[in-house]
């Protein structure tokens, strides 16, 4: 079946978020393999990405605030010409030669700070682009097009980019964003939240956080997405010590984990565009549970099988559990919550699944640093395996059809 035509302010967001994306993926790809280029500390390395992911837990309740209260497009284009600044600035101060490392990881932070204002209000902007109905086909599009972005496109030309320098990855980024804001800068329309009264952020970020706790469903998969993230980060914030570089188990070179990547992003399309599919055969409870449960047990392959031939397929495999997984995450949270309330309560679920990635990546590199990475690849599974167990006894389909708003 041919999909349904989701019009030209879709098209204008997919756009602008893909390249957007592309400029994440860049970074978020590229800062890793240049840390592990001026140390071989895991500690140290894990540093950049706890850095990149810090933001979430100290922004992302007000990032919800502002969601709700201006124009979400308005914030996506400012934040974007924010990160284009930050980054081409950066690739000025790399040509210079300031302190590489403390550079790295101030820079990784500031552009996580932007990204978390940025994602916030783009996954809320989506109900008032398209209809109702068409939420789960457009979250998957969309989720498609960033993680082909984000990894596809992006892991390999930042492995490539590397080996000329910080100064290519933050200046290619910072243009990729200057692009961004002039393609989403064209889309028309008001894009703020309807609300019957405005009131003091405070009290705005405490109405959504009380919203999440009090609802057992919401709340039961913030929590999941957490405990799969503290996990997933701690796993992979190291992993490319065990991939690439002298003395690792399977011996890759910088470019060639950037493929290896790929690997992870070709699955991650895969998994969202397949997203609606596997709805229809597993249910959403099935997926929403099933699919972390097969991403834990996957992640303990690399560690068994150190072969990049069998890291490549079992990545796929992992990533389309994860990005169709993401899918049915996101428009069932789009279906129970109130328009008025979705910036500050996926704010409020986004620091609970967000927040606990730099704890994952700072625990990552110290069990790593204390002991060796399969210690820290086992843990990683043991603590998801935990998180889907706890999840299954709150999650159904029958709990998720009450919850959903009229």
């Amino acid at each position: 079946m041919k999909p349904a035509p989701l019009g030209r302010r879709f098209t204008a967001l997919l756009t602008a978020t893909g390249i957007g994306n592309l400029a994440d993926g860049l970074l978020l790809a590229g800062a890793p393999l240049l840390a592990a280029g001026l140390t071989r500390s895991p500690l140290l390395v894990s540093l950049v990405t706890a850095a990149a992911s810090l933001p979430w837990l100290v922004c992302a309740l007000h990032a919800g605030a502002l969601a709700d209260r201006k124009d979400r497009k308005k914030i996506i284009v400012s934040l974007a010409w924010m990160r284009a600044a930050l980054l081409l600035a950066a690739a000025v101060a790399a040509v210079a030669g300031v302190a590489p490392l403390p550079l790295l990881y101030v820079v990784v932070f500031l552009a996580g700070v932007s990204e978390v204002f940025s994602d916030v209000s783009s996954q809320s902007m989506i109900p008032l682009v398209v209809a109702r109905a068409q939420l789960t086909s457009a979250n998957s599009r969309l989720t498609a097009v960033q993680n082909a972005a984000n990894s596809f496109l992006a892991a390999p030309l930042a492995g490539i980019l590397t080996g000329f320098g910080a100064f290519c990855i933050f200046g290619v980024a910072g243009f990729l964003f200057v692009v961004s804001a002039l393609v989403l800068i064209r889309l028309r329309g008001s894009y703020r939240a309807e609300r019957a009264e405005i009131t003091t952020v405070r009290a705005d970020i405490i109405q959504g956080l009380a919203f999440l706790v009090r609802h057992r469903l919401l709340r039961s998969v913030a929590v999941l997405s957490g405990t799969l993230n503290l996990a997933f980060t701690a796993y992979f914030s190291v992993f490319v010590l065990w991939a690439s570089g002298p003395g690792s188990a399977i011996g890759l070179t910088a470019p060639e984990y950037g493929l290896l990547l790929v690997a992870l992003a070709v699955g991650s399309v895969l998994g969202a565009l397949s997203a609606e599919f596997l709805i229809m055969r597993l249910g959403e409870t099935g997926l929403i549970l099933g699919g972390p449960a097969a991403i834990s047990l996957l992640l303990l392959v690399p560690w068994l099988i150190p072969d990049v031939h069998v890291v490549a397929p079992t990545f796929v495999v992992l990533a389309i559990c994860l990005g169709s997984t993401n899918v049915a995450l996101v428009s069932m949270r789009q279906r129970l919550i109130p328009p008025d309330l979705l910036g500050r309560v996926n704010s409020s679920y986004r620091l609970i699944g967000m927040g606990t990635v730099p704890l994952g990546a700072l625990i990552g590199g110290a069990i790593g640093s204390g002991t060796n990475l399969p210690t820290v690849f086992v843990s990683a599974v043991v603590i998801a395996l935990s998180g889907v167990l706890v999840a299954a006894a709150h999650v159904s389909p029958r709990k998720i059809i009450a919850a959903e708003i009229p």
